[in-house]
């Protein structure tokens, strides 16, 4: 009896939920240090780390457990289902976070951005401030489908590179 191979379906759902379960508990680390409004771009580089790391081990952990064979479309496979997954559940956690758990997210975000505006640009008129926040408000739901998106792009070059340097073939001969 052959071994059951490995499928990059469940490679790609064990680790996209490991990523996005990594994801909500930085979140709460954030929280709970107080840093969940902080602007400095240094969380979502740290994140960024996070989740490429995981995309690659699933990339690595799939070749290994598949007689170190790894194709190039199995790789981008599961560097696409690891985003997608980690992105839904990143979604329902990002949408339960800013209308629960933390019920004046976007205010508290719009009084961080004015404070960098002001800053920024302290010349502004307060009508000219409160136009840009009050447009900036309009469009907070922009946030998902841009996380949605970057996640597939930075999974499927992650997933493109790693394929491309893991990738070995079997000999059908």
């Amino acid at each position: 009896m052959e071994a059951k191979k490995p499928t990059t379906g469940k490679f790609g759902l064990i680790y996209g939920t490991a990523a996005a379960i990594i994801g909500i508990v930085f979140t709460f680390m954030l929280m709970a240090s107080d840093l969940l409004f902080d602007p400095s771009p240094v969380k979502s580089i740290v994140q960024a780390i996070i989740f490429i790391v995981i995309v690659i081990l699933a990339i690595y952990n799939f070749k290994k457990n598949n007689d170190n064979y790894l194709s190039l479309g199995q790789s981008l496979a599961i560097g696409a289902i690891v985003a997608i997954v980690a992105s839904i559940i990143g979604l329902i956690f990002m949408y339960c976070l800013t209308t629960f758990i933390v019920p004046d997210f976007w205010a508290q975000n719009a009084e961080v951005t004015r404070v960098i505006m002001i800053k920024n640009n302290p010349s502004l008129s307060p009508e000219d401030l409160e136009n840009m926040l009050e447009m900036q408000s309009k469009f907070n739901w922009i946030i998902y489908p841009a996380m949605l998106v970057m996640n597939l792009v930075v999974g499927f070059f992650t997933a493109l590179i790693t394929g491309l340097i893991l990738k070995k073939t079997e000999n059908l001969y």
